[in-house]
């Protein structure tokens, strides 16, 4: 399936960097997360084309108070079948699910 998530078919953040791709990390706020989904909803900055993906990093800026992200991420899940969206909500739990990320407050 196109667009389907790079993010999302590694068992963690190692095997990514091993393919020396740009990652979310912990440290990050919401304005770096938004950059980085914008870098895969566009397919720069050494990041792939990747829907999936940039809805998980939108998802995770918006967690951290980034109102911009909030709206990319609406604008995606208008472009991206179900299957997409799943995968996507799916990988952004797993990347919170293992203590990455903090909820803004």
């Amino acid at each position: 399936m196109e667009g389907l998530t790079m993010i999302g078919h590694f068992e963690n953040a190692a095997d990514l960097v091993a393919d020396h791709l740009p990652l979310p990390t912990p440290d990050m706020d919401g304005e770096a997360l938004f950059k980085l989904g914008l870098a895969y909803s566009s397919g720069q900055d050494g990041c792939p084309l990747d829907r999936v993906s940039a809805h998980m990093i939108f998802n995770l800026a918006a967690l951290k108070g980034s109102l911009e992200a909030r709206s990319y991420r609406k604008e995606m899940s208008e472009e991206m079948c179900s299957e997409e969206l799943a995968e996507a909500q799916r990988a952004a739990r797993r990347w919170i699910d293992t203590g990455n990320t903090h909820c803004a407050a």
